[in-house]
């Protein structure tokens, strides 16, 4: 009898293991449909902008603005998450919504300020993959431009494969940029109890500071991913019912956990390892060629190499992203639409421009993050307002404490900005 007992319970247990390894494939393979979206859009928070301001931010002011890193994060999650499930809920992009919510003048309005934002982000992208290509190949900022340009197009043209082919290309990239500064941060030796305390205690020691918080801010929470997000939710929101939106949203949640929180990781990688590297040894930083040229004799020549690996693969990536953005929002607002090639180019020339004139890209990198900070609040508003509509969102509308939370980050980011502008006036007069 003991042995019967014996043998029930083992094959109890057997079937239990099996059918539990069956679930967890199931759950796997059912939150790898739906994964890829925020792994695009977290791509612009790891753009050459973030390098820009990062390795400012960490050369001069050591560890203590890793907090804006925090802060901004939880602040993109935030909003990923309204725009992925305005998305859902609408079967509509942000800016198509925008479209047939709002008067004809204000969204001529948001399309001009959006339009901004997408020019200023791609310029940091551009610049970022051409400086990547010249500081890996020595190949001329202008030539390494048109190079990125081409590589851009190539990216955004396998859309015509579906999603996933450029969703997959992306997320190699995001890779290689993780493995990158993975590296860099075993050679930097950081003090973690400093990066501990600078990440959790804020603290802003003077005007600079603040301009260059501003930039962080507006590198990490970018304002046209808020109007892609909701595009790229359509490509798996076909013909679902209420109950199927709802386990939509809840995979594309994990999915911007998830992917939001790499994008934390690598921005606070790049504080640290430049807090570790330039200011400890007393290093100023003017550029990202700077930048590069230091890393090797401080910790050896294929640190550099990584470095520019890293800068390269976000330009790319990140570049494809700005103009899969631009592309939404030129689309939407007006209710128009324009041919692709067009759309991808009026984004792209004024990019070249800037890297034929001979701009100083690390200072053109900085003051496009500071733009896409002005712009974070004519993509914020309207997304709070529509997401707060039952007659827009139906059941997925926000609750009373989202809508709380919302507009406390859309005041946050005007009242920081408000402060920057009154200072750097101070500053001129």
């Amino acid at each position: 009898m003991k042995d019967l007992n014996s043998v029930a319970v083992t094959d109890f247990a057997e079937r239990s293991k099996k059918a539990l390894g069956n679930l967890i494939v199931k759950k796997i393979a059912d939150f790898l449909k739906y994964v890829g979206p925020a792994f695009v859009v977290s791509v612009a928070y790891i753009d050459p902008g973030n390098f820009a301001t990062n390795i400012t931010g960490g050369a001069k002011y050591n560890y203590s603005l890793l907090w804006v890193i925090l802060w901004s994060n939880m602040i993109a999650i935030f909003l990923q998450y309204l725009s992925a499930k305005l998305g859902i809920a609408t079967e509509k992009n942000l800016s198509q919504m925008c479209g047939a919510v709002f008067s004809k003048k204000i969204n001529v309005f948001l399309f001009i300020v959006s339009e901004i934002a997408a020019i200023a982000t791609t310029m940091a992208e551009f610049l970022g993959g051409a400086v990547g290509i010249y500081l890996l190949f020595k190949i001329p900022l202008a030539y390494a431009g048109v190079i990125t340009g081409i590589v851009t197009l190539f990216i955004t043209y396998l859309q015509r494969f579906g999603q996933k082919a450029v969703e997959l290309i992306i997320e190699i990239l995001i890779g290689v940029i993780c493995l990158s500064y993975g590296f860099e941060m075993f050679l930097a030796k950081p003090e973690w109890l400093k990066v501990g305390l600078s990440t959790l205690m804020p603290t802003i020691v003077n005007e600079d500071a603040l301009y260059i918080a501003v930039g962080m801010l507006g590198a990490t929470v970018m304002p046209h991913v808020i109007f892609l997000h909701s595009q790229l939710v359509q490509s798996r929101n076909k013909g679902l019912s209420l109950k199927e939106k709802r386990h939509h949203l809840s995979m594309e949640r994990l999915d911007i956990v998830i992917a939001m929180n790499i994008a934390f990781i690598v921005n606070a990688a790049m504080v640290i390892v430049s807090a570790a590297v330039f200011f400890k040894n007393g290093i100023y930083v003017d550029s990202i060629e700077d930048a590069h040229r230091s890393l090797e004799p401080l910790l050896g020549s294929f640190s550099g190499i990584a470095f520019a690996l890293a800068l390269l693969s976000s330009g790319f990536s990140s570049s494809a992203v700005g103009t899969m953005a631009g592309e939404t929002v030129m689309d939407g607002f007006l209710n128009k639409t324009f041919p692709p090639l067009l759309k991808r180019i009026i984004t792209i020339i004024p990019s070249m421009a800037v890297l034929f004139l001979g701009v100083n890209p690390m200072n053109a990198l900085i003051l496009s993050q500071v733009v896409l900070s002005f712009a974070l609040p004519f993509a914020i508003i309207p997304l709070l307002l529509i997401t707060s509509k039952r007659e827009y969102m139906g059941e997925l509308v926000n609750n009373l404490a989202a809508t709380i939370v919302g507009w406390i980050i859309s005041i946050f980011i005007i009242l920081l900005n408000g402060i920057l502008l009154y200072t750097t006036f101070q500053g001129m007069f």
